[in-house]
């Protein structure tokens, strides 16, 4: 028997999925009708599980920082340090990490949003000193590298504008070129390549865009 629980909670995941597919489309001029629409739910009922479409962001960055802390302790986990860094990379890839980026600055940062940034700061410094420390990373490559670079890989605009076609037969060989893309680009941060152009980003980069001040 389904409950009003349920509706309710099948709801909220519709909401948060269609969010994160109208965040990759229209960026931070993303609507709330229409996400409501993709998510097949009135806007009444957005309304009422969010009070605003700023309440509803802050609740994807809090989901988006949970997955990427849990990513990155599993990579942890792993005893080999690139084995571990590599599957922390793919695994926030295949999320979609970086889909939230268009909003940086336009939502208020809560106290909660805050301290889960911390802690996976700090869980991916120890990703990449352990690598560094190993020798399977190269020196020149900074924690805020691996950062932007999963943010770039985040989406695909070729995945994006076939979804937009409906273009599904299309679709696993776009998924698959971009895993090769990606492995393109972890195979870069080995040991045994020429110098990166120009000093490692700073951290201002990646965070100070979520300022709103």
């Amino acid at each position: 028997m389904t409950t009003r629980k349920d509706i309710a909670e099948r709801n909220d995941r519709a909401l948060l999925q269609a969010a994160r597919d109208v965040l990759a489309e229209d960026g931070a001029h993303a609507s709330v009708a229409a996400i409501a629409t993709r998510a097949g739910v009135g806007i009444g009922s957005l309304y009422r599980r969010y009070k605003t479409k700023e309440e509803l962001f802050q609740r994807l960055s809090l989901l988006s920082l949970d997955h990427w802390n849990e990513a990155a302790e599993q990579g942890l986990a792993d005893p080999d340090p690139w084995a571990g860094l590599a599957a922390f990379v793919h695994g926030c890839v295949a999320f979609g990490q970086g889909l939230l980026a268009p909003v940086a600055g336009t939502i208020e940062v809560s106290q909660e949003m805050s301290a889960k940034a911390r802690r996976g700061d700090e869980l991916l410094a120890e990703l990449v000193r352990r690598a560094h420390q190993a020798g399977v990373l190269r020196e020149d490559v900074a924690a805020v590298d691996i950062s932007l670079l999963i943010e770039q890989f985040g989406r695909s605009p070729v995945v994006d504008q076939l979804r937009k076609q409906g273009r599904d037969d299309l679709l696993t060989a776009a998924a698959q070129a971009r895993r090769r893309l990606i492995a393109i680009a972890l195979d870069g941060l080995r040991p045994g390549h020429g110098p990166l152009p120009g000093s490692p980003p700073g951290e201002e980069l990646f965070t100070s865009r979520w300022s709103n001040e």
